[in-house]
Formats: structure tokens, C-alpha cells, sequence
């Protein structure tokens, strides 16, 4: 199993999310997603989930654990 997951929404790069101890955490490749630095998810998934919906502007708040 990887620690570290690219995470693409609509064929451009979010971020990436790295495995910690707390779980999986987002660093922001594109400005778009900088409200999502450094923010902890459970999975790879949750995290491109959450990124997919912020893109969409269907995200009410982006501050996720």
C-alpha cells in the first residue's frame, strides 16, 4: 500500500496526500485547492472527494478531519 497518492480532479493536479499517523495529508498543487493545505483525511478517496466537490463549488466547508 502507498503513502503517497496524486490526487487529479476534471484532468488537473489538486494535490497530493501523504500518509501520517493521522491519516492522509493534502498538499495543495494548484491554488484552487489551498484551502485544503494541510488538512488531514481518512483515505486518498475522502480527500479527492472533497477536492471534486470544492472544485464543483458544492464543498459548504472545507475543513475536513
Amino acid at each position: 500500500m502507498s503513502d503517497t497518492y496524486i490526487i487529479e480532479v476534471s484532468s488537473q493536479a489538486a494535490g497530493i496526500v501523504v500518509r501520517d499517523k493521522s491519516g492522509f495529508r493534502f498538499f495543495a498543487a494548484n491554488h484552487r485547492f489551498n484551502s485544503l493545505e494541510g488538512r488531514i483525511f481518512r483515505s486518498a478517496r475522502e480527500a479527492e472527494r472533497i477536492a471534486t466537490q470544492l472544485l464543483a463549488g458544492t464543498l459548504k466547508e472545507p475543513a475536513v478531519a
